[in-house]
């Protein structure tokens, strides 16, 4: 059995692979996983034009498989790594999911829920932010740079 444990930057690595194949799909470049027990149990990137959903934000979808996953409602020993601060709607998903951690990497300085309430999450959750920001925030900004030609 492998004991190793990986780093965070290991798994926003992850996350932001997904923020690729966003980015493949003409979708904001969002990805995340989620990881339980050391291991990758949810892979999701953003779908709101593919779906034409404003509701499938990376974290929303990466919630909805890892519960699948499960087969419960509850993340409580989970962490959520995702390449953008949440949303106030993400991070009300992520607080009736009892997440146990949420990594992110860029800071959402237009919409990210800390704007709005930072005590939005579940109390028990902990929050670790800054995780690859460079990389995490290269991404979004190269995307919006090739909208705005």
């Amino acid at each position: 059995m492998d004991t190793h444990v990986f780093s965070d930057a290991y798994f926003m690595k992850e996350a932001l692979k997904e923020a690729e194949k966003a980015m493949e799909r003409d979708e904001v470049p969002v990805g995340a996983v989620i990881v339980s027990n050391n291991m990758i149990i949810a892979r999701a990137h953003n779908l709101t034009e593919t779906l034409n959903d404003t509701t499938a934000h990376a974290e929303m979808q990466a919630f909805t498989a890892a519960s699948g996953y499960l087969g419960g409602k509850y993340l409580n020993d989970c962490t959520l790594y995702v390449t953008l601060e949440p949303c106030t709607m993400c991070a009300g998903a992520a607080y009736w999911t009892r997440i146990g951690k949420i990594v992110w990497g860029a800071d959402d300085e237009k919409l990210g829920f800390t704007l709005t309430n930072k005590n939005m999450l579940h109390p028990k959750t902990e929050i670790i932010s800054g995780i690859m920001e460079a990389e995490c925030s290269a991404i979004l900004k190269k995307f919006f740079r090739k909208k705005r030609k």
